[in-house]
């Protein structure tokens, strides 16, 4: 069975979706620590971060950073911190949080709650950057 991240590369489920090529898909948290949390996943469903073929592994860091680009053009931070946990989904990904201190990437904080709007508007603006 598909993971719930294949399924909204393939479009089943909506997401708020931020960048795309063909082998990387960036979209919104939608339990976000901070305002702009995206998760950046590879389209090859595989479950363990480094069990991804080295050139895929290499190349979602590089999808990554142009997304933290821009999400720092439109999130106001000191940087976006990267972090690969992995455990609540079965298919590899990086959460891009933008943080001004360390606090900002702890998991066990309350998420914020965004309505669709909003999270439509920052993925807009980030799409856009």
């Amino acid at each position: 069975m598909a993971s719930i991240f294949t399924r909204i590369i393939q479009g089943e489920i909506p997401c708020h979706k931020v960048a795309e090529d063909d082998r990387y898909f960036a979209f919104l948290d939608i339990n976000p620590l901070r305002e702009g949390h995206t998760l950046v996943v590879p389209k090859l469903e595989v479950d363990v971060f480094f069990d991804l073929p080295p050139d895929q592994l290499a190349g979602i860091m590089l999808f990554a950073q142009e997304v933290a680009r821009k999400i720092r053009k439109v999130v106001p931070c000191d940087r976006v911190g990267v972090c690969v946990i992995g455990l609540e989904v079965p298919h590899a990904h990086v959460h891009l949080i933008p943080i001004d201190r360390m606090s900002d990437m702890d998991f066990a904080r309350p998420k914020l709650k965004l309505s669709a709007e909003e999270l439509a508007a920052i993925a807009d603006r980030i799409r856009n950057a």
